[in-house]
């Protein structure tokens, strides 16, 4: 963390003369942008991916195409809402890529 940090403090140097709005909105979020690495290392790609977003995402893109449109914003929530609750039985059980590694240190975060 202090090395990603380290870097990050280098790119503000560079940059700051020519980006000055951006990397003072850096700044602001910057213990938010480097949290993962609180976590342990097996599961920080995940953590910072969007990958399994993405997936969600094309789930319901893909079974709401047949629908076309919906006849209120209403609908559309409940028409999510249920695909989201059916994604969530359908890997309720599923172990993201290295989490039962380090689920034991997971669970202690939250004790």
């Amino acid at each position: 963390k202090k090395e990603a940090a380290a870097v990050l403090h280098k790119f503000y140097a560079k940059w700051n003369k020519a980006y000055s709005h951006v990397i003072k909105g850096l700044k602001e979020i910057e213990p938010d942008l480097l949290v993962f690495y609180n976590y342990p290392k097996q599961i920080r790609a995940s953590i910072y991916s969007t990958n399994m977003i993405e997936s969600f995402n094309n789930v319901i893109k893909r079974k709401a195409k047949p629908k076309a449109e919906f006849p209120t914003e209403q609908s559309l929530d409940a028409f999510i809402g249920i695909q989201a609750m059916s994604y969530n039985d359908r890997y309720f059980n599923r172990i993201h890529k290295c989490f039962g590694q380090v689920q034991d240190t997971l669970e202690s975060y939250f004790d």
